[in-house]
């Protein structure tokens, strides 16, 4: 068995509370991710992918790094970071952070980040501001249970009040006497919860603790597939979005309210780009060839006829739907859906075509059951 000494670059990138746990119970490698290593590795992804969809997986995603926004003006506060719930634009409207915001309290809030400093955005905006706010980053790890059985689980690690809980909601549970929030939330595309542990001397307790009264019920350790997010058109951010790209491009008009007497940052920006439009915009393809060995490692160009249209952000082959199926930014122009494009992958150049989005349970029936 290999120790949790045998990884890493240096004290530079952090470990999370659960590391040594995840080493336990069969992690085989890790990317990092917010500056923290984060599992990527439990064996064959696609069964991880069943595991999932089939029976529930437990997933260490400390590397949601939460900013906690608390003070007299907090509220004030996140209303100017952000356009909506809970899209974190710049001036120029382009994409920083597409994370999850907790209401703790009326004065008291956690950004739950996707891969970029917001932290560090949130202090400077501050800094040129009279409100009267105090950011930093709580001592705040989540777990993600995630899968058909997570709601199970859940009832026999927190009892019955649990079965209460919404999507999207959250609250407040007692273990060994340390506070864990719980959320309705997760990034599988499926029924699941986020537990967030705050006090990180606990990891493994608290990993050793969900895992031993799960696993007589199917719960597996496990990593955030891929696969799944994929078919559910769920965005990663630095793949599928970045600073660079806007949220009209990205079919988030739902989450941009700009019509709204509420200034946030990036406002006049959005209302430019919604009024002049935009010049490409997210797609889903399906690609025309034998099962991808795995996800993309880099951009892959898409052409239609010999000119370069567009580029794939995020492909993967879904075993479930037998199909190659890819996230892809393409020119306004260039989109038809009667048309072959070609995409020029690591392993050849193969054929796709435009669907619909996202390409399973397009009305998100699983995670809001």
């Amino acid at each position: 068995m290999r120790k949790s000494d045998d990884f890493g670059f240096g004290t530079q990138i952090r470990k999370s509370p659960y590391f040594d746990a995840t080493i336990e119970w069969g992690a085989k490698g890790f990317s990092v991710y917010n500056h923290m290593y984060i599992p990527r590795d439990f064996g064959d992804p696609e069964q991880n992918f069943w595991n999932l969809v089939n029976e529930a997986i437990l997933c260490d995603v400390s590397v949601e790094r939460q900013v906690e926004i608390s003070g007299p003006d907090a509220a004030k506060f996140v209303q100017l970071l952000t356009c909506k719930y809970i899209l974190i634009t710049n001036q120029d409207g382009g994409l920083l952070n597409d994370p999850v915001l907790l209401k703790l309290a009326d004065d008291r809030f956690w950004i739950s980040l996707a891969d970029s400093d917001i932290l560090l955005w949130a202090q400077g905006v501050a800094v040129n501001t009279d409100y009267e706010v105090h950011i930093f980053e709580p001592d705040a790890s989540p777990l993600q249970l995630q899968g058909p059985k997570s709601r199970d689980i859940m009832v026999k690690v927190f009892g019955e009040s649990i079965l209460d809980l919404k999507y999207y909601w959250h609250r407040e549970y007692k273990w060994n006497g340390i506070s864990l929030i719980v959320s309705r939330t997760g990034w599988s595309s499926e029924l699941g919860y986020e537990i967030f542990l705050t006090d990180q001397t606990m990891g493994s307790e608290l990993w050793n603790h969900i895992m031993l009264i799960g696993e007589p019920m199917g719960l597996k350790p496990g990593h955030t597939s891929s696969i799944r997010r994929i078919e559910g058109a769920m965005l990663s951010y630095h793949a599928d979005a970045d600073i660079s790209t806007n949220p009209f491009e990205l079919g988030l008009d739902r989450l941009v309210n700009i019509d709204s007497s509420q200034e946030f940052i990036g406002k006049k920006a959005l209302i430019k780009i919604r009024t002049e439009g935009v010049n490409k915009t997210q797609v889903g393809l399906v690609i025309e060839c034998d099962p991808l060995g795995g996800p993309n490692t880099k951009f892959w160009p898409v052409k239609k006829g010999k000119q370069k249209v567009g580029k794939v952000t995020s492909a993967v082959y879904s075993p479930r739907l037998k199909k190659n199926i890819a996230l892809a930014m393409l020119s306004v122009k260039s989109i038809d859906k009667s048309i072959k494009f070609q995409v020029e992958t690591s392993h050849g150049s193969f054929p796709a075509h435009i669907v619909d989005l996202p390409f399973y349970d397009p009305n998100k029936s699983i995670t809001k059951s």
